[in-house]
């Protein structure tokens, strides 16, 4: 089941959009376009400013956003919000038990008339991919998503097609003690740059809620402020802390509360994600301040707890929090 923002998607099989575009006219300006984005998704989600910075983060960074909490709390309502502040092609897909692969990334169809089979692309061809409850689909389903999300393309049937650029899928859950759903396998937490919660709002931001939803749905309010050529544009040329990166990921695979650490995939996600949080604050340099706040949203959804960090019902961003603290600064 999909819908889609825009119809205009980029035809399955031809070259996928440059990477290489002007580097932006200054960081005031990249700033001043994110502000927005985040001002016109605050209209959406109230008094949850720290969800919408971290998705913002994953946004620049050309990563993946994985959001997970229990129903009802807006995680969708994010996800649409962000995709309908850019004015690029955005597909829904709500994951169900009976979701096949090829409803996601398309199937061959043999064509009578020219006694070919042609190809029809599946709702992964999109800027944005908003992979509604993922976690309600069968391992099988879900596997469908992994090179599209590494490799920004699609293979079927022996061919590869490119993914529209720029390319994020945005992907719900529910938590797994929930009733229906399916763990994510490794590999494909792996490939999310960002875990985040939102939790309950405060008094305030839910009766702020409230008054948003009395009259019309806020999401019908929310136009454009950005687009996908500005978005390729976003790039910063930055100092990096690379040491201090490596030195955080190598301390989680040897602390006895992990039985798995993160991965070299993680390093970089981490690098891109601090770079685009630097970006953000209006610097052109990375600070290991980049860095630690954005260790257990990056870290915590990739690692598994040891046995005795079940036994003293530790959690894995409170592991990842104190592994942290102990790598010291450059």
């Amino acid at each position: 089941m999909t819908t889609a923002q825009r119809s205009d998607a980029a035809a399955p099989g031809a070259p996928a959009a440059s990477p290489e575009t002007p580097v932006v006219a200054s960081l005031d300006h990249a700033r001043a376009v994110m502000a927005e984005v985040a001002a016109s998704m605050s209209r959406v989600i109230s008094g949850k400013p720290e969800a919408i910075r971290l998705s913002l983060v994953a946004l620049l960074a050309e990563g993946h956003l994985l959001i997970e909490d229990v129903p009802g709390v807006g995680k969708t309502m994010l996800a649409k919000s962000l995709a309908r502040s850019i004015d690029c092609t955005m597909h829904r897909i709500q994951f169900t038990p009976d979701l096949l692969p090829g409803d996601v990334t398309g199937v061959s169809v043999f064509d009578q008339r020219s006694s070919t089979f042609e190809f029809r692309p599946g709702a992964i061809f999109a800027h944005i991919v908003l992979g509604d409850e993922i976690n309600r689909a069968s391992p099988k389903t879900q596997s469908a998503l992994l090179e599209a999300m590494e490799e920004q393309q699609v293979s079927v049937d022996g061919q590869t097609y490119p993914l529209p650029q720029p390319f994020m899928v945005i992907a719900t859950q529910n938590p797994v003690e929930m009733e229906g759903t399916y763990p994510l396998p490794e590999a494909q937490r792996d490939r999310f740059m960002l875990q985040i919660s939102l939790g309950y709002p405060d008094r305030s931001a839910e009766v702020a809620m409230l008054d948003s939803h009395e009259l019309s749905d806020p999401l019908a309010a929310i136009t454009p402020v950005t687009d996908d050529t500005t978005l390729r544009s976003l790039r910063l040329a930055t100092r990096t802390v690379k040491r201090y990166v490596v030195d955080v990921v190598t301390a989680t695979r040897s602390t006895t509360l992990l039985r798995l650490g993160a991965s070299p995939r993680s390093s970089v996600h981490l690098l891109q994600a601090a770079k685009a949080m630097s970006l953000l604050s209006g610097r052109d340099h990375v600070l290991p301040d980049d860095v630690q706040s954005l260790a257990v949203p990056v870290l915590s959804h990739r690692v598994l707890l040891s046995t005795e960090a079940h036994l003293d019902r530790r959690s894995a961003a409170s592991v990842i929090a104190d592994v942290v603290s102990r790598v010291p600064v450059p």
